[in-house]
Parts: structure tokens; C-alpha cells; sequence
């Protein structure tokens, strides 16, 4: 039986699903003629442990832009292909972009930095197969929300080059994205709402420790040990928090957040913002009055996640 804690991840991981009725009213919508997509799906991007990790791969049937937008398939670092839903990232189709939905590593089995290190695997592998996806590897951009989203701003801050001495070839492409769209974002966890309030899976965040059970290897047993001092899990999350590494490089990002959202605070969009500002990075907060974590219609906001791209990945 899940735990109240795997409940609440749960529930998390479904904010950006839209309801049943929402869901029916756009399928009456859809064209007669099907799909105005294909899709290419379980395509393994890498693998650890002795498990796959797949995304799929939506690909415009007319007029293809030759662009690419990577959706972060999260909620709550829960990860998993039912969370896969063209309803959300139908706009971006439309206008012709190719999406890879990615599914990384999930939570409560992995931990933050190990997705992180999904991401910059998953954007690796659509750079070295840009060509047969007919995306330019230098017009990427990647959206998601909430834990999407700061998976998202991470990868449009602190991107990993790549290694030119890898013998796997995917391994020497760069993670890097040129643009960044994303929901209501974590990104500083040392600093949750306010100064000094830390949320390493405690306080606000506590019903979703597992992503932050950081780990090491015990030298004399090799078995898996929790870090439980403070100062070295207070270093993890800094090194997890995207507003650390804004720098002039930084992709242009886009955050839409609500005022009223008391699980992810605008606070945290506030912080980043600030910080591109500092560098003259290209940013824009869309903020949604009386909005909490989530509302309806969001998949309408996905519009202006679309022209952002637009103006950004053109």
C-alpha cells in the first residue's frame, strides 16, 4: 500500500494532467483524420542499473519546423510513461515542433542528482540523433512544470559539455538547451519561501523526502548509505537549486507561476528572475492571480510557452 507520502508525490505528479471532461472536449476537437502526429514511443535513451530509459517522440505530420522541445515527463520527481500526455504539449505540435517526452529515473528509487543525470543523457542522445529527428541540435528548447520545471531550468543553467574522449559518442554531444518554458518551478531549496528556510524533503516539501535521501557507498561494505549530515546535504541542495548557476550563458527562460501557490512559492520564480535580470539574461515571469499549485486551464498557458519558443528557437 503507498504511504501518505507516495500519495501526496502521486497526486503532485498528476497536477498537470487535465480532467476527464477536459480531456473528451479536446478529443471532439481533434481532427477526424486522426492525429495531426506520430509517435515513436519507448525509444531507450540510455541505460543504468539494468533498466531502460525511454522517452517518446512526437513528430508533426505537416510542416515540421525543424525545432525540438524536450517535455519533462515529473511531478514531484515521480516519473513514468502514463504521465505522457499530448494534451499539454498539443500547442507546440501544432506549430510543428518535434516533442521528446523524457521519462527519467523516478522517485522514491532514485534521488534528484540522479535524474539530473538522466536529463543530460536524454538531451544528449536527441542531440547526436537531431538529423533523423530533422531538429537542429542548436534549437532546443525544454518545458515542464514543477518538478519538470526545475529540471528544466537546471538544464538551461548548468548544462554538461561534452566529453570528446568518450567512447560512446552520445556521451561527447553537450547537454545544452537554448531555451527554457516551465510551471511554477522549484529553485532554490536552501532558501523555500524565505531566507534560510531549507526544504531538503522537510518543511514545506516534507511529504516528498525520497528524492532527497542523498546517497553514498559505504567503503568497507559497499552497501548504499543515507547522508544524514546537514552541512553535506545542505551542499547537495545547493548544487540541485538552478538559481546557483545563472550566469550570461544562461538559456532565456519563461516561468508562469501562481501567487497563491503555498507548495512550490512564487517566491522561487521571484529569486531566478531576479538573478537573470543580474546577468541580462532574456526572462519573463507570467504571474496568474489567486493561482495555486496548478489550475484549471492551464494547458491554455502552454500558448505562451509556445511563443516563447517561438521567438527564442527561431
Amino acid at each position: 500500500m503507498l504511504t501518505r507520502r507516495l500519495l501526496l508525490a502521486a497526486a503532485f505528479a498528476t497536477l498537470l494532467l487535465p480532467s476527464p471532461e477536459a480531456a473528451a472536449q479536446a478529443e471532439k476537437k481533434a481532427p477526424a483524420t486522426g492525429p495531426n502526429y506520430t509517435r515513436k514511443e519507448d525509444v531507450v535513451y540510455g541505460r543504468k542499473y539494468g533498466l531502460a530509459l525511454t522517452m517518446d517522440v512526437f513528430t508533426p505530420k505537416e510542416k515540421p519546423n525543424g525545432r525540438g522541445v524536450i517535455f519533462c515527463v515529473s511531478g514531484g520527481w515521480i516519473s513514468g510513461k502514463e504521465g505522457i500526455n499530448t494534451f499539454f504539449f498539443r500547442e507546440l505540435l501544432d506549430r510543428g515542433y518535434t516533442v521528446f517526452a523524457v521519462v527519467h529515473g523516478s522517485q522514491p528509487k532514485f534521488t534528484i542528482p540522479e535524474v539530473l543525470d538522466d536529463m543530460h543523457r536524454a538531451v544528449r542522445f536527441i542531440r547526436f540523433h537531431a538529423k533523423e529527428y530533422g531538429v537542429d541540435p542548436e534549437r532546443l528548447g525544454i518545458c515542464g512544470g514543477s518538478a519538470g520545471g526545475h529540471l528544466s531550468l537546471m538544464q538551461g543553467n548548468a548544462p554538461k559539455a561534452g566529453n570528446p574522449k568518450a567512447p560512446d559518442p552520445i556521451e561527447r554531444e553537450s547537454s545544452r538547451v537554448a531555451a527554457v518554458g516551465c510551471f511554477f518551478p522549484p529553485t532554490d531549496f536552501l532558501n523555500y519561501g524565505k531566507e534560510g528556510q531549507v526544504a531538503l524533503g522537510e518543511g514545506t516539501l516534507k511529504g516528498f523526502r525520497p528524492p532527497f535521501d542523498f546517497w553514498e557507498r559505504e567503503k568497507e561494505t559497499n552497501k548504499l548509505v543515507v547522508i544524514a549530515d546537514q552541512e553535506r546535504r545542505k551542499a547537495i541542495g545547493k548544487a540541485i537549486s538552478p538559481v546557483y548557476y545563472v550566469t550570461a550563458e544562461s538559456a532565456p527562460a519563461l516561468i508562469i507561476h501562481g501567487d497563491a501557490d503555498t507548495l512550490v512559492p512564487i517566491q522561487q520564480a521571484e529569486l531566478i528572475i531576479a538573478r537573470y535580470k543580474e546577468v541580462k539574461v532574456p526572462c519573463e515571469l507570467v504571474v496568474k492571480p489567486k493561482a495555486g499549485h496548478g489550475w484549471g486551464g492551464l494547458d491554455k498557458d502552454v500558448k505562451l510557452i509556445a511563443d516563447w519558443f517561438d521567438k527564442y528557437l527561431k
